[in-house]
C-alpha cells in the first residue's frame, strides 16, 4: 500500500531548476508517464507592454513558445506521454482549477524557501496551494531536490 496514489500527479513547472527536479523525482515515482500532469502559469499580460501594444505578442504566441521550450528540454522518450498544459493567470488559483479540472490525486510543488519581506511582497504559491486544493499536496524544499 502506498500513502500517496500515483494515478494523477501534478507538478507546476515555472522553469526553475527545482521544478525540473520535483518533475524528475515525480516521474521516478509515478513510474508511467502518462500519470504525470505538469503545468506552467503565465502571467497575464499587461495592456501597456510594446509586444501588446504593437500587436507582436499575444496569448497563443507565449503559450507557443512555452509548449516548445517544455518539448526542447524533456524530449526523451521516458517523457513522452507526459500532460502538459500552460495556463495564463495567478498561478495557486491556475494550478488548483486545473488540478480539480483534471481530477488530480497528488500535487507535488517545490518551494522556493523565499522569508521575510520577499515572501510577503511575492506571496508563497505553494502555500496557497496546499491550503485551497482538493488533494493532498507535497511540498519539495530546496535540500530535499537532490537526485
Amino acid at each position: 500500500m502506498s500513502l500517496f496514489s500515483t494515478d494523477r500527479v501534478l507538478v507546476p513547472v515555472d522553469f526553475s531548476e527545482e521544478s525540473f527536479e520535483a518533475q524528475k523525482l515525480t516521474l521516478k515515482y509515478v513510474k508511467d508517464p502518462s500519470h504525470l500532469y505538469i503545468i506552467h502559469v503565465l502571467p497575464r499580460l499587461n495592456p501597456g507592454e510594446p509586444g501588446v501594444m504593437w500587436n507582436t505578442t499575444d496569448d497563443e504566441t507565449r503559450k507557443q513558445h512555452v509548449k516548445k521550450a517544455f518539448q526542447k528540454r524533456f524530449s526523451p522518450p521516458e517523457y513522452r506521454g507526459v500532460n502538459f498544459r500552460v495556463a495564463i493567470g495567478d498561478p495557486s488559483s491556475e494550478i488548483i482549477d486545473y488540478a480539480k479540472e483534471q481530477n488530480i490525486d497528488l500535487i507535488v510543488i517545490p518551494s522556493h524557501g523565499r522569508t521575510g519581506l520577499g515572501r510577503f511582497f511575492l506571496g508563497s504559491v505553494a502555500e496557497k496551494v496546499v491550503r485551497y486544493a482538493h488533494c493532498p499536496v507535497l511540498v519539495l524544499r530546496r535540500e530535499n531536490l537532490t537526485t
